[in-house]
């Protein structure tokens, strides 16, 4: 492991999360609410230290030699934390929180797109905090690495190992054949729906400021608002199904974004992975709208189906947006909604969650098994479509169940040992290594996550860079032999 080129490229990293502060500096001078010091001195620091590092550590003769897989993991890991980190210094030096645990964990929770706050009253944050909260959202969404691919040269080397290491699904879309332009790509299909939904919010009423703000937690799948009821405030239809229709698009693979834009609309359906996401969303909408109309939660079939469709685009996609406290609802909506939030989108896309193509591939290797106790002399193979699953990639997904599965209830444990209940903690730990946002209990769509414990904060704060990382990038840190040569 060649510590100075690891540390080199994670100075860049930080240089990067430290430049993008300057969007919310200039709205802080612009709303002059007395967040442009903290917010310059935030900038300050993680430029600095960035550049420090990366000069400091600088080694020419690294950048000679490829990237190897273990340091490509180590930089993707380590380089989220210190995005964390240094992302939490707006926080504290702002006064919004007191304690370093609640900075890091709103941090986190933004980065990693999760949306689970610990902020009682966002309404009374600055606009310039408010605005760097959401940002953090929106660069977290399609990926910080991914990101400097796009734009920094220099960590073209290597840059696979990086992209497979962060990049969410069992197998990553390569869409170019340099690294550096799939970013691109990505990218530019995320930018382009991102400024696609802001100028729609506004026609809907919203100011630019609120737009951009609701777009970068609708485009990333995070769901953090400007005000305390999210979106739910703004008590419109427009904005509702606005907003439905752009979780939905965050929650597919942005590589079909991609060539829907090249003008091959066939590949959605040709896509299986993309009729299961389609077909859990209409059916599940289906279900729950008869099951909240006829529960005589709301008085109309469209209203019921104004709120349902919003609550299982947002669950699905873990935006985690609420315009409904669905802890009201029957039973049986809550049941739907909470295996929801078990399976995600789809990978490739900015939604978190086990991820539907992983589902999937469960499932037919799971048929498979009983398949061959049926004809045991039969040769077959799982199948994507007509594209024959690698047996590695299948062993990979049930690995990442077990370890996904695994973690998240000895995460509840943890937090139910701090004097959390059992149903909170267990909510909250799905919530959090979900990337979901809220959850059900004391961390409802109407509760937030400042009530709990410190040391349940930093557990949980770990499960949202867990479930952002696809667990084995964070988890591999803790093998022996990932550090023997």
């Amino acid at each position: 492991m060649r510590w100075k080129y690891v540390l080199h490229i994670i100075g860049a990293l930080v240089a990067c999360v430290g430049m993008t502060m300057i969007f919310p500096l200039a709205w802080g001078l612009y709303y002059a609410d007395g967040t442009a010091t903290p917010m310059m001195l935030s900038m300050g620091i993680t430029v600095l230290t960035g550049g420090v590092m990366f000069f400091l550590f600088r080694d020419p003769e690294a950048s000679k030699s490829p990237m190897s897989h273990r340091e490509g993991i180590a930089i993707v890991a380590l380089g989220w934390f210190a995005a964390g980190a240094f992302g939490g210094l707006p926080f504290y030096l702002g006064g919004t929180f007191e304690t370093v645990v609640d900075c890091v964990f709103e941090s986190l929770s933004g980065f990693s797109t999760t949306g689970s706050s610990v902020l009682t009253n966002i309404e009374a944050v600055p606009r310039g905090i408010l605005f760097w909260r959401s940002l953090t959202h929106w660069l977290g969404g399609m990926g910080i690495i991914v990101l400097s691919l796009a734009i920094l040269p220099f960590l073209g080397v290597g840059g696979m190992q990086l992209y497979r290491a962060e990049v969410p699904g069992p197998a990553p879309d390569k869409l170019k054949p340099r690294i550096k332009d799939t970013a691109v790509t990505l990218w530019k299909v995320y930018l382009l729906f991102s400024a696609i939904e802001t100028v729609l919010l506004m026609f809907g009423g919203m100011d630019l400021f609120d737009s951009l703000c609701h777009t970068f937690g609708t485009m990333a799948t995070g769901g953090f608002s400007t005000r305390n009821a999210s979106v739910a405030a703004y008590d419109s239809v427009y904005i509702d199904y606005v907003i439905t229709i752009f979780m939905l698009i965050a929650g597919i693979n942005f590589s079909l974004h991609y060539l829907l834009l090249k003008w091959r609309p066939s590949v959605l359906f040709k896509d299986p992975e993309f009729r299961v996401f389609a077909g859990m969303v209409v059916f599940f909408i289906i279900v729950i709208t008869i099951a909240v109309y006829a529960g005589g939660n709301y008085p109309t079939v469209a209203d019921s189906v104004r709120y349902t469709s919003f609550q299982v685009a947002s669950i699905l996609t873990t935006t985690g947006f609420a315009t409904a406290d669905y802890e009201l609802w029957p039973g049986l909506t809550q049941a739907i909604l909470l295996f929801c939030m078990f399976v995600g989108g789809c990978a490739g896309s900015t939604g978190g969650g086990m991820k539907v193509m992983r589902i999937m591939l469960l499932l037919k290797q799971s048929y498979q098994e009983l398949f061959r106790l049926i004809h045991p002399r039969s040769v077959s193979h799982v199948k994507m479509g007509k594209t024959v699953v690698q047996d590695d990639v299948v062993s990979g997904v049930w690995g990442f169940f077990i370890l996904w599965i695994g973690l998240f209830v000895l995460a509840a444990f943890i937090v139910a040992g701090t004097g959390v209940d059992v149903v909170t903690s267990f909510a909250a730990s799905l919530a959090c290594i979900g990337n979901i946002g809220p959850g059900i209990g004391g961390v409802g769509p109407t509760d937030n996550f400042a009530w709990l414990p410190d040391t349940a904060k930093w557990v949980l704060t770990f499960c949202m860079v867990l479930g952002r990382l696809e667990i084995y990038t964070v988890i591999i840190l803790f093998v022996p032999e990932f550090w023997r040569k």
